[in-house]
């Protein structure tokens, strides 16, 4: 269904049947209510009532039909999925209106509707998160017939195009990933040493030093950076960033590459730093009031006061900001790829070129090689030990939270 269909499908049956539907579901329960009665029930939940009644069918067969055409199973045309859709909604809403009687306990159905809505929409996001990890899997698991997983997981080279000979004679590529996960560690500890000292001092100054009108202006102005566009700040990091690091290097007596990896580092750290920030600022703000007062009235001075009582109540959240900005390093891909290069090097000098997994993952899919062909599925052993490393740092950032969370009453 193209989205010509669905905006007729939308505009022109399901959303003038509901007007209609809530505008009978209330001149039916208007009709039936005494007006004399001391409590009447709410017109607008029976409108509301036949609504939901309406829309359950109609959306349930739209979602049959929609997998079905999904998956290639059978192509079901799409007029015949709207009248099928506008008549069993049609039917249930005169359903609906004919079991309106002024003693329905109708807030009741609809908080249970409303309780089912949401299941299902949580059911959904879960359904979601786990058909992207098995479809990484699947494709992984056959990428891992091709290579050796342990290989894979200790090479020091990655070389696709160059291939050795095997303990068992056979010609294996060289898909070593410890250079490409080595570069993305690089890359995102640089980040993160800009954004989370710079971020997290910015949210302290705005929320405990600044006067109400520079908070005003200094958080909107902060905030623009993340509005920026990735690909500008590759262009920044590839333009200015990158030939002044050279400079600077040359000046010291040392050697730099123009796509180093310190370059696409500071300014994804610059990048990062109102997520950083903005969060934290939020964190810190919401400590008690009382946590303040307390301490300063026991003669402890403001610097105190922060360091010893405000940050470690703030620490859950302020670790939460933090693993979110790393996971925001990990993902970003335009500026390492304009400033950082593609020659996944293995190296502790951030002044020579790097890449990092998801630089690769890109280059791997978007090449001219077959779907089947092992640098192609190589994106998806990328992409799953990319995923277990996530989900670790994920359990380990709950553990912290857990430890350190403090309840206030």
């Amino acid at each position: 269904m193209t989205t010509t269909y669905l905006a007729q499908y939308l505009f022109t049956g399901f959303l003038p049947l509901a007007l209609v539907a809530y505008l009978l579901g209330r001149r039916t329960i208007r009709s039936q209510q005494d007006p004399s009665a001391l409590f009447k029930a709410s017109e607008n939940l029976f409108g509301w009532y036949a609504v939901t009644r309406m829309f359950m069918p109609a959306i349930a067969i739209s979602a049959a039909g929609s997998i079905l055409d999904l998956f290639d199973l059978f192509e079901v045309p799409w007029t015949m999925l709207a009248a099928s859709g506008l008549f069993l909604g049609a039917g249930s809403m005169w359903l609906a209106l004919a079991a309106i009687k002024p003693a329905m306990r109708v807030r009741v159905v609809l908080e249970k509707t409303i309780t089912r809505v949401l299941l299902l929409a949580s059911l959904i996001s879960i359904l979601t998160t786990i058909g992207i990890v098995l479809s990484i899997v699947f494709e992984a698991v056959h990428f891992f017939r091709i290579v050796d997983f342990w290989d894979f997981l200790t090479g020091r080279e990655w070389n696709p195009d160059a291939a050795t000979v095997g303990p068992d004679g056979k010609v294996q590529p060289l898909f070593g990933s410890v250079p490409l996960f080595a570069g993305t560690f690089m890359i995102t500890a640089i980040a993160m040493c800009v954004a989370i000292p710079v971020g997290l001092f910015s949210a302290i100054c705005m929320s405990e030093y600044a006067s109400l009108a520079t908070r005003r202006v200094a958080k909107p102005a902060l905030e623009i950076l993340a509005g920026i566009p990735t690909v500008v700040y590759g262009f920044f990091a590839a333009i200015t960033v990158s030939p002044f690091i050279v400079r600077m290097a040359e000046a010291v007596g040392l050697q730099a590459d123009f796509t180093n990896a310190l370059s696409p580092g500071l300014v994804m750290g610059i990048m990062i730093i109102p997520l950083v920030s903005s969060l934290s600022d939020d964190v810190i703000s919401s400590v008690p009031q009382s946590l303040r007062e307390g301490s300063l009235a026991l003669g402890a001075y403001r610097s105190e006061t922060i360091k010893r009582v405000i940050l470690p109540a703030a620490l859950p959240g302020i670790v939460s900001a933090c693993l979110l900005a790393v996971s925001r390093a990990v993902g970003e891909t335009m500026i390492v790829v304009m400033a950082a290069g593609l020659q996944p090097n293995l190296t502790w000098n951030p002044l020579v070129g790097m890449t990092t997994v998801n630089v690769r993952i890109v280059d791997a899919l978007t090449g001219d090689q077959s779907f089947d062909s092992p640098e192609t599925l190589a994106a998806f052993g990328l992409g799953l030990v990319l995923l277990v490393l996530t989900l670790g740092l994920n359990i380990i950032s709950l553990t912290v939270i857990r430890k350190f969370r403090q309840r206030y009453e």
